[in-house]
């Protein structure tokens, strides 16, 4: 009965883990499962493109209303005070503004439905 429970625990013991496959391609596969790389990339790639949507609806869209609305300024971009031109800051700090906001409602967004 010894005899049998001994072969039943040797049965029962687990098998090493087979050793991972080599060569670069494998490593390759591993290093894209373990860090995520894909999925940076992707959210990477989908937030220059956000970025370069954003900066487009601010300059053609945006700033000619504000233009209209605030006279002498129908040009934000070419906005000079002094010696200093601060036209070309201005769109960038009002586009940061807005793309700023946005990813903060795609987080917002993520958070609600779970996805973080």
């Amino acid at each position: 009965m010894i005899d049998e429970l001994k072969k039943i625990r040797t049965l029962l013991e687990p098998k090493p883990a087979p050793s991972p496959p080599k060569g670069m391609w494998h490593e390759f596969l591993a290093f894209l499962d373990q860090y995520k790389v894909l999925g940076l990339a992707v959210g990477f790639i989908i937030g220059l493109y956000l970025g370069n949507l954003v900066q487009a609806l601010v300059k053609d869209l945006l700033l000619p209303a504000i233009g209209l609305a605030i006279p002498g300024m129908s040009n934000l971009a070419s906005y000079v005070v002094g010696v200093f031109g601060i036209g070309e800051f201005l769109v960038a700090l009002v586009t940061f503004v807005i793309v700023a906001f946005v990813v903060f409602l795609i987080v917002k967004i993520a958070k609600k439905w779970g996805m973080q």
